[in-house]
């Protein structure tokens, strides 16, 4: 197996993947004080002196508010970078395995989009990411770009975590019902990543498995749904919350207004990704009480 590079490895999805692409062979962890994605120069230098036959690209900047203000540093990071990644690539025979996201699409399919939907991205950080995929399309090398939604694990911060800190501390809560989507772990992330790959090197065309896939967690659920079933979950487990599941209340879009738009519709049709390489995606709810479960381990 090549040696393979994973860039954000202090981030949710490149802590899993230390973990799931361990079996694989050499692997080589980075992080943004070892490889800065808004620097060319540093890209560049941690490429060259790791050499990856497989770089693995799930660093990004995913401040989506924030991003509105900071389009200069998202634009580095998420649409210049992965072009400089996948170009390094194309020129050393590498493959490039880059994450990207719903928010390239508007939200207003009433279906799963599919990976050949039309894009209309409504956020700079939509926008970015867009540009990101393009970047690594027009590099010429072989590549897969893995959209994904609505991302938690047990390390890092995410929507899973700060509800359940919200609900230790709160007697109410209200939380959007009208943006619907696939809660989906870093764990599932990492693991059909490692399926990809295998499949990749294993391949006697691996270029033919070149392209964009959707990944994410079976089902969906609003964000209302989401934070009811993680509180119910945390009261069943007789986790002691201010919180009951009574005080929780769905409100609209209109009545939480952000930076950056939201997409009302994050649900991504990933049969693509399954009929290709032969995986199997778990319901939604499965990833989140795995995680629910790790966290009253671990006492967090």
């Amino acid at each position: 197996m090549s040696a393979i590079l994973v860039t954000g490895a202090n981030g949710q999805v490149g802590f899993e993947l230390r973990r799931s692409l361990a079996p694989l062979g050499t692997i080589s962890a980075v992080t943004r004080a070892e490889m800065d994605l808004a620097s060319e120069r540093s890209i560049l230098a941690a490429l060259d002196e790791h050499k990856p036959g497989i770089i693995v690209n799930p660093a990004a900047y995913t401040a989506v508010d924030r991003a509105e203000s900071d389009r200069e540093l998202a634009m580095a990071v998420n649409a210049t970078a992965p072009g400089i990644l996948a170009r390094w690539a194309a020129d050393n025979g590498a493959w490039l395995i880059h994450y990207s996201t719903d928010y390239v699409f508007d939200g207003t399919k009433a279906d799963p989009y599919q990976e050949e939907d039309v894009v209309n991205p409504q956020s700079v950080y939509g926008e970015s990411k867009w540009r990101g995929e393009e970047a690594v399309r027009a590099s010429g090398a072989h590549h897969a770009i893995l959209r994904t939604s609505w991302v938690y694990g047990h390390h890092g911060s995410n929507f899973l975590k700060t509800i359940l800190r919200l609900a230790g501390e709160r007697s109410a809560l209200n939380i959007v019902a009208d943006q619907v989507g696939a809660p989906t772990s870093a764990a599932l992330i990492a693991d059909v990543t490692r399926a990809v790959i295998e499949h990749m090197t294993a391949s006697r065309a691996p270029g033919d498995l070149s392209g964009t896939y959707h990944l994410t967690a079976q089902g969906s659920t609003s964000w209302y749904g989401y934070a009811a079933h993680i509180v119910r979950e945390a009261l069943a487990a007789n986790v002691r919350l201010a919180l009951s599941l009574d005080a929780l209340k769905p409100i609209s879009t209109a009545e939480y207004p952000t930076p950056a738009t939201r997409p009302a519709n994050s649900r991504l049709d990933c049969r693509k990704l399954m009929d290709r390489f032969d995986i199997a995606l778990p319901l939604w709810q499965e990833g989140v009480d795995d995680v629910l479960a790790r966290l009253r381990v671990a006492g967090n």
